[in-house]
């Protein structure tokens, strides 16, 4: 895997042209400065995704989804599929109406931004899927195609990573009062460098 300082250690061979691609990835997100800016080359970067891979990711989804106990999956998993392939949609559906050429806005927090992006290429690889049979679940494309789509979300629209409306066990769920978003976990993946939760521009919510 990565260390902290971005050295190559331990990824297998076969990983490490993904591994670059990642970076040059983040690189690319990090230079820039509006959200026009950085949609559109979040735009470039989806188009790469074939309907296979589009299956591929949606596969795993369902998967992790299937994992979880009922009535919790049930609950949430139309939150999940709107998280990815609901902005994965709208993402797509903006750039075609030229809405990306009309945002010039600078992105927001710069700073978290920027940490954002210097996350995605060791965030990329510390996923657990090691027990994962089929191996286009392993698959470091898949897990950037999570990261750009977050990028967009919080980005781009100021919005949660996380839909309003998702529940968390506890019968907690993302909030939208006005024009701000709360969150109960929002704070407790601190530990989780990965997380989006992270860089989300939710506030953290208390419980009740």
């Amino acid at each position: 895997m990565l260390t902290k300082g971005g050295e190559l250690i331990g990824i297998p061979e076969n990983h490490l042209l993904a591994c670059t691609r990642i970076r040059q990835i983040a690189a690319r997100l990090c230079a820039a400065r509006t959200k026009g800016e950085l949609a559109k080359i979040l735009v470039r970067e989806i188009q790469e995704y074939s309907m296979f891979d589009l299956q591929i990711i949606g596969g795993r989804l369902n998967n992790e989804i299937e994992k979880l106990p009922s009535p919790y999956r049930e609950s949430i998993r139309p939150y999940f599929r709107e998280q990815l392939f609901g902005k994965h949609h709208q993402l797509l559906a903006m750039h075609n109406s030229g809405a990306f050429d009309r945002m010039t806005a600078l992105v927001r927090d710069p700073e978290t931004f920027r940490k954002f992006c210097e996350m995605l290429p060791e965030g990329c690889f510390e996923w657990d899927d090691a027990i994962e049979r089929n191996p286009y679940f392993r698959n470091p494309k898949n897990r950037i195609f999570y990261y750009l789509i977050a990028a967009f979300t919080m980005f781009v629209l100021d919005e949660p990573g996380h839909p309003v409306g998702m529940p968390f066990p506890g019968g907690f769920t993302v909030e939208q009062r006005g024009k701000d978003y709360y969150c109960l976990i929002r704070d407790k993946e601190k530990e989780v460098f990965y997380s989006i939760c992270n860089f989300c521009p939710a506030r953290q919510s208390e419980e009740s």
